[in-house]
């Protein structure tokens, strides 16, 4: 692994600035009723997440998720940004503002939401407990979102980016596969997991655009909307990962 450091930092931060910018733009019909954008309301604690662990080497494993959960990064700015995880786990917290407009059934409340992301709880679980320290797996990994937008209905549920209308999500995923390309040039990884079949569908494609890249595998996505993660999600993570060659 070879260390990058600043430069990597700089690298990333520009990238999802200028993501977040170009998906501002963009604009969603029913049934979507609202869109959060953390990278724009929750900026400072997501540039944190890049500058402590952004930096720390090429060569890494790259996570990759769909998008942000309600109670996750769409609280924090950070993937999977289960609270506990981000703040005592990964020495991350500071001020996040409100996306607008709110909705009053999914209020952003920063750090101070009392609920919990499962899904962010179960992956970096994991990892806390495989690795001790967030730095000695940073040291090892980076995690992070294809699509950083939350997009949510009118009763307040998520929608995930693949059931958007095909004319919606042609917009989306060009702006998203092009943060990805700059990503994996920044990062230079040694390999992509997809968290779920979403984000390793759309990173085999992305490797497959630039003619050959890192191997490309996936885990079992953690949320409780899947039985099957309900029943033991890490030992399945732990599975997959080992048939990846990584014996976490």
């Amino acid at each position: 692994m070879t260390r990058r450091g600043a430069g990597t930092v700089k690298e990333l931060i520009g990238i999802y600035d200028r993501l977040s910018a170009t998906l501002s733009a963009l604009r969603f019909g029913e049934p979507v009723a609202m869109v959060y954008n953390p990278l724009e309301y929750a900026r400072e604690t997501h540039h944190a997440y890049l500058q402590r662990f952004g930096g720390l080497g090429r060569g890494r494993v790259l996570f990759l998720g769909m998008n942000p959960g309600p109670f996750g990064m769409a609280q924090t700015g950070v993937p999977f940004g289960e609270i506990a995880a981000v703040r005592d786990w990964m020495g991350i917290s500071g001020p996040v503002g409100r996306p607008s407009p709110e909705h009053p059934k999914r209020p952003i409340e920063g750090f101070s939401c009392k609920r919990s992301e499962v899904s962010g709880s179960r992956l970096w679980g994991l990892f806390s407990q495989r690795f001790g320290t967030a730095e000695r797996f940073f040291e090892e990994a980076f995690v992070a979102n294809y699509c950083p937008l939350a997009f949510l209905e009118a009763t307040g549920a998520n929608r995930t980016p693949d059931k958007l209308p095909a004319s919606e999500r042609e917009a989306l995923y060009a702006a998203c596969d092009t943060a990805l390309i700059e990503v994996i040039a920044a990062l230079e990884p040694a390999r992509i997991v997809g968290v779920g079949d979403f984000a390793k569908k759309r990173a085999e494609l992305i490797v497959a655009r630039l003619g050959g890249g890192p191997p490309v595998g996936s885990i079992l996505h953690p949320s409780p909307a899947s039985p099957r993660a309900n029943r033991g999600w890490a030992e399945a993570a732990l599975v997959d990962l080992e048939a990846q060659g990584l014996a976490w």
